[in-house]
C-alpha cells in the first residue's frame, strides 16, 4: 500500500513540474520569446498543453473572467498539495 501512495505522489510532483513548465512556454509564447514556427517549441507547446488542458478546462470553466488573467494553474497546484498533504498526514500513516 505505501509503495502505491510513494508512485502517487511522484506522479503529483511530476504533473506539478509539468503545469509549471506549461505556464512559463505560455508566457514566453505569449511575449514572443521563443517562436511556435519552431518545430521543437511547437511540439514541446502542444505536449504541454495536451497533459495540461484537461485538468485545466473545468477550472477556467468555473472561474470568473479576470481580465486576461489565467490562475487556474495556481488553483490546480493548490489542489495538488492539498491532496499530497491528505496523502502525506491521513493516509501513509495508516496504511501497514
Amino acid at each position: 500500500m505505501r509503495a502505491l501512495l510513494d508512485v502517487i505522489i511522484v506522479a503529483l510532483q511530476l504533473y506539478t513540474w509539468i503545469i509549471i513548465a506549461s505556464a512559463i512556454i505560455s508566457w514566453l509564447v505569449a511575449f514572443g520569446v521563443v517562436n511556435m514556427r519552431n518545430d521543437f517549441v511547437r511540439a514541446v507547446y502542444d505536449f504541454l498543453h495536451r497533459v495540461t488542458e484537461p485538468a485545466l478546462r473545468p477550472i477556467r470553466s468555473i472561474m470568473p473572467n479576470l481580465g486576461g488573467i489565467d490562475i487556474s494553474p495556481i488553483i490546480l497546484l493548490l489542489v495538488i498539495f492539498f491532496i499530497q498533504r491528505v496523502i502525506a498526514y491521513y493516509i501513509y500513516p495508516v496504511a501497514f
